[in-house]
Protein backbone atom coordinates (compact mmCIF):
# COMPACT_ATOMS: atom_id res chain seq x y z
CA UNK A 1 0.00 0.00 0.00
CA UNK A 2 3.26 2.47 0.86
CA UNK A 3 4.15 1.48 -2.98
CA UNK A 4 0.56 2.45 -4.31
CA UNK A 5 0.97 5.54 -1.92
CA UNK A 6 4.21 7.17 -3.04
CA UNK A 7 3.13 6.58 -6.85
CA UNK A 8 -0.03 8.61 -6.37
CA UNK A 9 2.22 11.18 -4.67
CA UNK A 10 4.57 11.70 -7.23
CA UNK A 11 1.73 11.88 -9.62
CA UNK A 12 0.67 15.33 -8.31
CA UNK A 13 4.24 16.65 -8.20
CA UNK A 14 5.86 18.08 -11.43
CA UNK A 15 9.95 17.20 -10.76
CA UNK A 16 10.53 19.68 -13.46
CA UNK A 17 9.07 22.21 -11.89
CA UNK A 18 9.69 24.71 -8.84
CA UNK A 19 6.75 25.62 -6.76
CA UNK A 20 6.44 28.99 -4.75
CA UNK A 21 6.34 28.64 -1.03
CA UNK A 22 2.45 28.07 -0.30
CA UNK A 23 2.08 25.85 -3.43
CA UNK A 24 4.89 23.17 -2.09
CA UNK A 25 3.07 23.70 1.07
CA UNK A 26 -0.30 22.04 0.04
CA UNK A 27 0.94 19.38 -2.21
CA UNK A 28 3.65 18.24 0.70
CA UNK A 29 0.60 18.49 3.35
CA UNK A 30 -2.08 16.79 0.50
CA UNK A 31 0.26 13.64 0.46
CA UNK A 32 1.49 13.42 3.85
CA UNK A 33 -1.51 10.59 4.53
CA UNK A 34 0.26 8.07 6.95
CA UNK A 35 -0.58 6.46 9.64
CA UNK A 36 0.78 8.87 11.65
CA UNK A 37 1.60 12.60 12.42
CA UNK A 38 4.23 13.47 9.56
CA UNK A 39 7.06 16.03 10.22
CA UNK A 40 7.48 18.79 7.46
CA UNK A 41 10.90 19.04 6.75
CA UNK A 42 11.99 21.93 5.07
CA UNK A 43 15.83 21.32 3.68
CA UNK A 44 18.08 23.95 1.65
CA UNK A 45 21.38 23.37 -0.12
CA UNK A 46 23.66 26.61 0.16
CA UNK A 47 26.85 27.35 -1.79
CA UNK A 48 29.28 27.11 1.62
CA UNK A 49 32.07 25.12 2.63
CA UNK A 50 31.24 24.71 6.92
CA UNK A 51 34.83 23.58 6.90
CA UNK A 52 35.85 27.26 6.56
CA UNK A 53 35.13 29.26 9.61
CA UNK A 54 33.52 32.09 7.77
CA UNK A 55 31.62 29.98 5.91
CA UNK A 56 29.72 28.29 8.63
CA UNK A 57 25.71 28.88 9.19
CA UNK A 58 24.55 28.05 12.89
CA UNK A 59 21.88 29.18 14.61
CA UNK A 60 18.23 29.25 16.27
CA UNK A 61 14.96 29.90 14.89
CA UNK A 62 11.66 30.58 16.80
CA UNK A 63 9.00 28.78 15.04
CA UNK A 64 5.91 31.15 14.77
CA UNK A 65 3.49 27.94 15.68
CA UNK A 66 6.17 25.52 17.47
CA UNK A 67 7.16 22.25 15.55
CA UNK A 68 4.51 20.25 17.23
CA UNK A 69 7.30 18.41 18.82
CA UNK A 70 7.63 18.00 22.70
CA UNK A 71 11.81 18.98 23.52
CA UNK A 72 12.98 18.09 26.84
CA UNK A 73 15.59 19.98 28.32
CA UNK A 74 18.02 19.31 30.82
CA UNK A 75 19.71 22.45 32.35
CA UNK A 76 22.86 22.46 34.27
CA UNK A 77 22.42 24.88 37.15
CA UNK A 78 22.19 25.14 40.88
CA UNK A 79 20.41 27.44 43.63
CA UNK A 80 18.12 30.08 42.50
CA UNK A 81 18.60 29.39 38.79
CA UNK A 82 17.80 25.35 39.22
CA UNK A 83 14.54 26.81 41.18
CA UNK A 84 14.29 28.91 38.31
CA UNK A 85 14.72 26.44 35.50
CA UNK A 86 12.40 23.34 37.22
CA UNK A 87 9.54 26.23 37.60
CA UNK A 88 10.03 27.08 33.87
CA UNK A 89 8.69 23.77 32.63
CA UNK A 90 12.50 22.04 32.58
CA UNK A 91 12.18 18.50 32.49
CA UNK A 92 15.85 17.41 34.14
CA UNK A 93 17.96 20.10 36.36
CA UNK A 94 21.09 19.41 38.39
CA UNK A 95 24.48 19.82 38.44
CA UNK A 96 27.34 17.14 39.39
CA UNK A 97 24.46 14.45 39.40
CA UNK A 98 23.04 15.36 35.97
CA UNK A 99 26.54 14.94 34.81
CA UNK A 100 27.54 11.76 36.15
CA UNK A 101 23.90 10.95 34.62
CA UNK A 102 25.28 11.99 31.27
CA UNK A 103 28.46 9.91 31.67
CA UNK A 104 26.83 6.98 32.51
CA UNK A 105 24.92 7.27 28.90
CA UNK A 106 21.69 8.42 30.45
CA UNK A 107 20.78 11.21 27.85
CA UNK A 108 17.19 11.25 28.78
CA UNK A 109 16.61 15.15 27.05
CA UNK A 110 16.59 17.24 23.43
CA UNK A 111 18.45 20.35 24.61
CA UNK A 112 20.51 20.94 27.14
CA UNK A 113 21.33 24.43 28.78
CA UNK A 114 23.96 25.88 31.06
CA UNK A 115 24.30 28.94 33.28
CA UNK A 116 27.54 30.29 32.55
CA UNK A 117 29.43 29.26 35.96
CA UNK A 118 28.29 25.65 35.01
CA UNK A 119 30.65 25.29 31.76
CA UNK A 120 33.12 24.29 33.54
CA UNK A 121 31.29 21.79 34.76
CA UNK A 122 30.01 21.14 31.65
CA UNK A 123 33.03 20.30 29.84
CA UNK A 124 33.47 16.90 31.44
CA UNK A 125 31.03 16.29 28.93
CA UNK A 126 31.71 18.30 25.99
CA UNK A 127 32.87 14.38 24.64
CA UNK A 128 29.47 12.83 24.57
CA UNK A 129 27.02 16.20 24.17
CA UNK A 130 29.13 17.39 21.46
CA UNK A 131 28.98 14.80 18.31
CA UNK A 132 24.70 14.97 19.49
CA UNK A 133 24.55 18.19 19.02
CA UNK A 134 23.50 19.01 22.41
CA UNK A 135 26.23 20.50 23.70
CA UNK A 136 25.33 24.35 25.66
CA UNK A 137 26.56 26.58 23.37
CA UNK A 138 26.71 30.90 23.91
CA UNK A 139 25.55 31.19 19.95
CA UNK A 140 22.76 29.12 20.42
CA UNK A 141 21.48 30.89 23.48
CA UNK A 142 21.87 27.47 25.31
CA UNK A 143 24.64 29.36 28.02
CA UNK A 144 22.85 32.17 29.63
CA UNK A 145 22.00 33.02 33.08
CA UNK A 146 18.31 33.28 31.81
CA UNK A 147 17.72 29.82 32.30
CA UNK A 148 13.54 30.33 32.48
CA UNK A 149 13.46 31.87 29.30
CA UNK A 150 15.85 29.50 27.35
CA UNK A 151 13.79 26.79 28.62
CA UNK A 152 10.27 27.98 27.44
CA UNK A 153 12.05 29.09 23.97
CA UNK A 154 12.77 25.59 23.83
CA UNK A 155 9.49 23.67 25.00
CA UNK A 156 7.75 26.33 22.72
CA UNK A 157 9.36 24.50 19.51
CA UNK A 158 12.84 26.55 18.64
CA UNK A 159 14.69 24.55 16.58
CA UNK A 160 18.34 24.48 16.08
CA UNK A 161 20.24 24.29 13.35
CA UNK A 162 23.80 23.70 11.68
CA UNK A 163 25.05 22.96 7.85
CA UNK A 164 26.17 19.55 7.45
CA UNK A 165 29.48 19.06 5.47
CA UNK A 166 27.49 18.76 2.16
CA UNK A 167 26.40 22.59 2.24
CA UNK A 168 22.80 21.26 3.12
CA UNK A 169 20.42 22.93 6.39
CA UNK A 170 17.34 20.99 7.47
CA UNK A 171 14.71 20.87 9.81
CA UNK A 172 11.49 19.94 10.74
CA UNK A 173 9.24 22.99 10.63
CA UNK A 174 5.64 21.52 11.30
CA UNK A 175 3.77 18.60 11.37
CA UNK A 176 1.27 17.37 9.10
CA UNK A 177 -1.61 18.05 10.69
CA UNK A 178 -0.88 21.40 11.12
CA UNK A 179 -2.82 24.01 9.08
CA UNK A 180 -1.09 25.05 5.76
CA UNK A 181 -1.32 28.51 7.43
CA UNK A 182 0.46 27.51 10.00
CA UNK A 183 3.08 25.29 8.24
CA UNK A 184 3.47 28.05 5.78
CA UNK A 185 4.40 30.79 8.50
CA UNK A 186 6.77 28.09 9.97
CA UNK A 187 8.49 27.60 6.93
CA UNK A 188 8.41 31.47 6.33
CA UNK A 189 10.30 31.88 9.26
CA UNK A 190 12.76 29.21 9.00
CA UNK A 191 13.92 30.41 5.53
CA UNK A 192 14.10 33.94 6.78
CA UNK A 193 16.40 32.95 9.40
CA UNK A 194 18.56 30.93 6.80
CA UNK A 195 18.99 33.95 4.78
CA UNK A 196 19.80 36.50 7.82
CA UNK A 197 22.65 33.73 8.84
CA UNK A 198 24.00 34.16 5.34
CA UNK A 199 27.91 33.83 6.44
CA UNK A 200 30.39 36.52 5.54
CA UNK A 201 32.40 34.13 3.25
CA UNK A 202 29.54 32.68 1.77
CA UNK A 203 30.73 33.35 -2.13
CA UNK A 204 28.42 33.49 -5.20
CA UNK A 205 25.14 31.97 -4.96
CA UNK A 206 23.88 31.33 -1.61
CA UNK A 207 21.11 29.20 -1.48
CA UNK A 208 21.11 27.14 -4.07
CA UNK A 209 17.86 24.92 -3.76
CA UNK A 210 14.99 24.32 -1.54
CA UNK A 211 12.75 21.06 -1.16
CA UNK A 212 9.65 20.54 1.39
CA UNK A 213 8.65 17.07 2.05
CA UNK A 214 6.82 15.02 4.55
CA UNK A 215 8.58 11.87 6.92
CA UNK A 216 6.93 9.41 4.25
CA UNK A 217 6.39 11.82 1.43
CA UNK A 218 7.83 12.99 -1.66
CA UNK A 219 9.83 16.08 -2.11
CA UNK A 220 8.29 19.19 -3.37
CA UNK A 221 11.34 21.93 -4.75
CA UNK A 222 10.32 25.36 -3.68
CA UNK A 223 11.23 28.46 -5.83
CA UNK A 224 14.26 30.08 -4.72
CA UNK A 225 13.82 33.08 -6.55
CA UNK A 226 10.02 33.66 -4.83
CA UNK A 227 11.82 34.10 -1.58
Amino acid sequence: MQGKRIVNAYKTVDKTKSYSLKEAVKIVKENATAKFDETIDLAVNLGVDPKYADQMVRGVCALPHGNGKTIRVAVLAQGEKADEAKAAGADLVGAENLIDSILSGKIEFDRCIATPDMMGLAGRVARVLGPKGLMPNPKLGTVTADVANAVKKAKAGEVQYRVEKNGIVHAGVAKASFSEDKIYDNAKAFMDAIIKAKPAGAKGTYIKKISLSSTMGVGVKVDVSAL
